[in-house]
């Protein structure tokens, strides 16, 4: 069990390092949209939110592929697609128990589910700001 745990938390830091770089990404994408968003048009401010929205959602998933990819190299399961399947279960934390690891590998499960949860957190909160500065900017843009 020691073993899955050390395994679990370098998982979860490589999530994490990969999440701050792709949080950089999305800001770089937005800072170079400003204009779209000083725009009097909501449909450009929103464009430029759903660019931030699908790059973190593509990160999300890359996430769960890499959590998905150690299941499937420990021998959990006979195919990737099922092994992303389980991944993307526990990492969205739905848990539907329809598939379940064996006992020596089955504490990787909460692991990843933790990591979710605080990756999806992480994205919603960069969403959120994003969304309430490039709506702040538009309205400012249409009283001037």
């Amino acid at each position: 069990m020691l073993n899955n745990m050390l395994v679990g938390i370098l998982t979860m830091t490589l999530c994490l390092l990969f999440q701050t770089g792709l949080i950089l990404l999305a800001s770089r994408y937005y800072r170079r949209r400003e204009q779209w968003v000083n725009n009097p048009s909501f449909l450009s401010s929103l464009v430029v939110v759903h660019g931030v929205m699908l790059l973190l959602v593509i990160g999300n998933i890359v996430q769960l592929t890499i959590w998905a990819m150690l299941f499937f190299i420990l021998g959990e399961f006979e195919s990737v697609t099922e092994a992303i399947y389980h991944s993307a279960v526990n990492f969205s934390t739905l848990g539907y128990g329809d598939i379940v690891m064996s006992d020596t590998n089955k504490v990787l499960g909460p692991l990843e589910a933790i990591n979710g949860v605080l990756m999806i957190g992480v994205s919603t909160a960069v969403l959120t700001t994003t969304f309430q500065d490039s709506m702040r900017k538009t309205m400012q843009a249409r009283q001037v």
